[in-house]
């Protein structure tokens, strides 16, 4: 048995805002934004945040896995929505992994997540790391255009692997080019070309040069760099200073998602997986107070591994926005007046959360073992009319079932951050049925039959107690993995 990459996947968000729409807003007030208003980015919906995207990660990662095998979870943010509740538990929880098992939460750098894998393949349990991202940045900042919402997904142990580490190299440094305090609602970022002359090409080139010598290569030796940097070319610098060649630089998605934060260095790394050949050597970094650098070498494996959509299949899933406002108003950004229909007090009661949290979180219902009935939730009775059996129930999950709608409407009565409320009656394939929200929809591509997966989001937010709670929506079933 071999230690290394068992398997990776990703995840991003299907809206993308036209960075045209942000430029011909501030244009008017920031005349270099125009320059920059090429492409789109990826950007979470209102239903989405760190916890949602890291799931859906982890989900798309884990197919054709036995999630059982799953031993530890880490979680890399620096935009957890909850200071004081483990993050990483949630997804856990969501993903039915079972309570047997380590989870922790990996924050306050840019790197937490390239310092979380390379923790992660010292050895040790079967371990699935993950890492996303959902930036509040500031109205006409630089930020703004460059960031980008999404997860990716490593699961890491032995067995065949389709990448295993040659060599990693570590440096810390308390070089601060941004930063975040709890007072912060945004990042405070120095001046650019500081930050490329002071901060990069000092601290990443010798870093690179020390993981080469452990690995005993040349520069030459790697075949795909993968280094995010929200600044222009800082790559391409960077790699020609520890003697990689340019056409190894891989493409940062700038043009099509933006810059994903602490979750980038994976998304990357996940991005040249789908694309690499066995032989390959992938060299991944990270940088935020010093520098990770992480040097893999790709496998036969990599044939093996089971279709999953990935970076490239969630790129192709995309809504082009051009609403700013709709932006601005997911992200709390600007304050609507969302109307009486708003103001309803949506206290989570904690105790009756902890009781149904199979139900709610794991979205697992039953099935009668008596005579093979689904149905969610579960019940202490069976549904089936002829058999109406007690206590035969035994947990059947309904997170992978695919459902059809048998009846849906538009609601535009009841509030929604993102109106039409859309939701209806899902029939499960295998049985069993359930009204439930819709997400990730247009009202007038709604159909009776229309195939529909489970998605993990967020169902409601407290805004008086700042708790918000997650549940399982409904939303247009992929035609196929690529």
């Amino acid at each position: 048995m071999t230690f290394g990459i068992l398997a990776y996947g990703a995840y991003i968000p299907r809206l993308r805002l036209q960075r045209k729409a942000i430029a011909d807003a501030h244009g008017w007030f920031n005349a270099a934004l125009k320059g920059q208003g090429k492409g789109e980015r990826a950007i979470a919906n209102w239903d989405e945040d760190a916890v949602t995207m890291a799931v859906e990660a982890a989900r798309d990662c884990l197919t054709g896995q036995d999630a059982t095998r799953v031993e530890a979870l880490c979680l890399a943010s620096t935009t957890f929505p909850f200071l004081d509740r483990l993050n990483s538990g949630v997804v856990a929880e969501a993903l039915n992994l079972g309570q047997d098992l380590a989870a922790g939460d990996a924050g306050q750098t840019q790197r937490a997540a390239t310092t979380a894998l390379a923790s992660a393949l010292r050895g040790g349990p079967a371990t699935l790391v993950l890492a996303a991202e959902n930036r509040t940045v500031k109205a006409a900042s630089p930020l703004e255009m460059a960031a980008g919402d999404g997860a990716a997904a490593v699961l890491v142990g032995e067995g065949r692997p389709v990448a295993t580490l040659l060599a990693a190299a570590t440096r810390t440094a308390d070089f601060v080019d941004h930063y975040r305090t709890p007072e912060s609602e945004f990042d405070y970022q120095w001046e650019e070309r500081w930050i490329r002359d002071a901060g990069y090409m000092p601290l990443v080139p010798p870093v690179i040069k020390a993981c080469l010598a452990k690995a005993g290569l040349a520069p030459e030796a790697v075949t795909r760099f993968c280094m995010p940097a929200v600044l222009a070319r800082v790559a391409q610098t960077v790699a020609k200073a520890a003697g990689i060649a340019e056409a190894a630089v891989a493409d940062n998605l700038h043009a099509v998602c933006g810059e994903t934060g602490a979750a980038h260095p994976l998304v990357m790394l996940v991005a040249a997986l789908e694309k690499a050949k066995p032989g390959d050597r992938i060299m991944v970094v990270g940088f935020g107070q010093g520098a990770d650098v992480l040097l893999f070498e790709v496998t036969d494996a990599i044939a093996d591994l089971p279709a999953r959509l990935g970076v490239q299949g969630h790129l192709t899933r995309r809504k082009e926005e051009s609403n700013y406002a709709k932006f601005l108003a997911f992200n709390d950004t600007v304050e609507l007046e969302r109307g009486m229909r708003a103001e309803a007090d949506k206290q989570t009661a904690l105790s009756a959360l902890w009781r149904n949290r199979a139900t709610v979180t794991s979205f697992v219902g039953g099935k009668c073992s008596k005579c093979g009935t689904l149905q969610f939730p579960k019940t202490r009775v069976c549904v089936n009319p002829n058999c109406t059996a007690i206590d035969t129930q035994v947990p059947e999950p309904f997170a992978a079932k695919t459902g059809r709608i048998n009846s849906y409407t538009a609601d535009r009565l009841t509030y929604s951050p993102d109106p039409p409320a859309c939701y209806g009656m899902i029939q499960f394939e295998e049985g069993g049925r359930w009204m439930m929200d819709f997400t990730d929809v247009d009202e007038k591509d709604l159909s009776v039959g229309q195939p529909m997966r489970m998605m993990f989001r967020v169902k409601d937010i407290d805004s008086q107690r700042g708790f918000r709670r997650y549940f399982w929506k409904a939303a247009p079933a992929a035609t196929g993995r690529t």
